[in-house]
């Protein structure tokens, strides 16, 4: 019966995301979320080299993939991993434009969250942003932590309790994790290294939060 659910819950996202893709891709640039996410990147250690592996989990449009390019990491290749067929679609298309990415160094992958087509122990580095709300939490927090490293880093990006936090849930149809659930859950697989509040200035702090976390 729970897989049903889980089945069911997948179609319909994956469906609502291939109908709103250009919308929502449209919305995340002017939100600026790939400078926000670049600058926030670029001030943490994330302990990488030239081997890494890196997983973007729900990469939508490929804004945080992007600006994770800005930030200027080392790293050997990066998945861009979503549901949607769409939203892919338009991020190959972005990847494509943007001189700063390099073919060779990326990967489209279409995916769900809870069921990572990767095995045990891939990724050096792991970012989500938005992703968790659709799927119950420590499904998605246990799947995550399976494809990681131990002592990989985890930078979560969840939306956050707030009045557009609310705004976001009823136009994309998910449902927020209160932030206390988000720590507890995330300590059963994870070390909380630490956690960043971005300026009320930044478009993307009046929904999301951000949580680095370290697979135990």
């Amino acid at each position: 019966m729970l897989e049903m659910e889980q089945e069911t819950q997948k179609s319909k996202t994956q469906n609502f995301y291939d109908q709103i893709a250009d919308v929502h891709g449209l919305l995340m640039k002017i939100n600026r979320y790939r400078k926000s996410v670049a600058e926030f990147l670029t001030s943490f250690e994330l302990n990488l080299d030239e081997n890494s592996l890196v997983l973007d989990a729900g990469s939508g449009t490929g804004i945080v993939t992007q600006g994770f390019y800005d930030a200027g990491f080392p790293f050997k290749k990066i998945v861009a991993l979503d549901l949607s067929s769409n939203l892919l679609k338009i991020s190959r298309e972005e990847f494509e434009k943007d001189e700063k990415i390099s073919s060779e160094k990326i990967a489209l992958a279409q995916g769900n969250v809870l069921q990572l087509p990767f095995a045990d122990a891939t990724f050096d580095l792991l970012v989500t942003c938005g992703v968790l709300e659709y799927v119950p939490l420590d499904a998605g927090l246990r799947e995550m932590a399976r494809v990681m490293k131990t002592g990989a880093r985890l930078v979560l990006i969840p939306v956050k309790p707030s009045l557009v936090g609310t705004v976001l849930e009823i136009l994309y149809k998910f449902k927020t994790h209160p932030l206390e659930d988000v720590r507890r859950v995330a300590g059963q697989y994870f070390n909380i290294v630490g956690d960043y509040t971005f300026p009320i200035t930044e478009p993307i702090g009046w929904s999301k939060i951000i949580f680095v976390l370290e697979r135990k």
